[in-house]
């Protein structure tokens, strides 16, 4: 585990990571149990087991940063800080989730916090975060555009084309690939002959980072150095995040292609219990204190999700709500 005593990371904001983590967990496999109530409507994607990868990363971003992230996006979107209950909320269909009950599981969005959208299309994030990134680069906004992508995703034509334009340009974009090792239900090595990805960041002469995606402390540096590099109009950064998704593809997918004691192996390098290990060896951090972020964590996402549940369907006269723009 990466020092425990990072720059810029006091008591309070490594509890908050490790609450944050706990939420994300608690929330995902609160999804599942309503997806198997059939309260979600279509299907979902969990990311039980990455959370280090979204809370790392997203730490390191400052206020008036972007994100953008795939359809398995929600722990990535409440990393940003996007509210637990409207999050539900969206999910679940109601008007008053995230996107007024429009989007549903594979399309999260919270503007307020920087979260511009998880998007349903492989790779279709990543030309949208150059977008933002040239924004913020033509504005001088001191601002960067984070994008996570899956391991699949660098065998898409968007995910070439963005790493060349960020490239040239060099456009303030932090390029955080999620590699879980599996493109839906397809082995890395049986879709690419290059499967330590970061490889690929020398072919738009970008600088690339493997790091241990289960450590989230690891991930917050590079993160952290990644922007600070952008910032300095040095251009893009490509992050490789090594991790491991616990449940299956999609909520139709038993995982049965994973090789015996696969996962196993995995969860006995849990984001979480690790992050918790680290912080128990702080001088000012004890027992009470981790329990107490996986107390609030979970007790925040039973009241969240109550509350949502709570919320109305949209009415079926609002249905052309939020379609276009009315000049007033």
């Amino acid at each position: 585990m990466t020092d425990v005593a990072p720059a810029g990371l006091d008591r309070a904001r490594l509890l908050d990571m490790l609450q944050r983590m706990v939420e994300i967990r608690a929330f995902e496999d609160e999804v599942m149990k309503l997806f198997n109530r059939n309260l979600v409507r279509a299907s979902t994607h969990l990311c039980q087991g990455q959370e280090a990868v979204s809370v790392g990363a997203c730490a390191a971003l400052e206020s008036g940063d972007t994100m953008t992230c795939t359809y398995r996006g929600h722990g990535a979107v409440l990393a940003m800080g996007a509210p637990l209950d409207r999050a539900f909320g969206e999910i679940l269909g109601r008007e008053k989730g995230l996107c007024a009950g429009r989007g549903g599981s594979m399309h999260l969005a919270d503007l307020s916090v920087g979260a511009q959208g998880s998007f349903a299309v492989v790779g279709a994030q990543l030309p949208f975060a150059c977008g933002a990134a040239f924004a913020a680069q033509t504005l001088g906004t001191g601002s960067v555009a984070l994008t996570f992508f899956g391991d699949g995703t660098t065998n898409i034509g968007a995910f070439h084309e963005a790493m060349n334009l960020a490239a040239i340009w060099k456009l303030p974009v932090l390029f955080v690939c999620e590699n879980n090792l599996y493109g839906e239900y397809s082995p890395i090595a049986s879709t690419t002959p290059v499967t330590e990805l970061v490889r690929r960041a020398e072919s738009y002469a970008m600088p690339g980072v493997r790091v241990d995606g289960n450590d989230v402390l690891a991930v917050r540096a590079a993160a952290a150095e990644a922007r600070a590099r952008a910032l300095s109009g040095a251009g893009p950064t490509m992050i490789e995040a090594l991790t491991y998704r616990y449940m299956g593809h999609s909520r139709s997918d038993p995982g049965a292609y994973r090789p015996p004691g696969e996962l196993d192996r995995w969860k006995g390098n849990d984001p979480i219990d690790n992050f918790e290990g680290a912080l128990d060896g702080r001088p000012d951090i004890d027992g009470d204190d981790l329990a107490g972020a996986r107390e609030r964590g979970r007790v925040a996402v039973a009241e969240a999700l109550e509350r949502a549940l709570s919320w109305p369907e949209p009415a079926p006269e609002s249905r052309f709500d939020h379609v276009w723009a009315v000049e007033s």
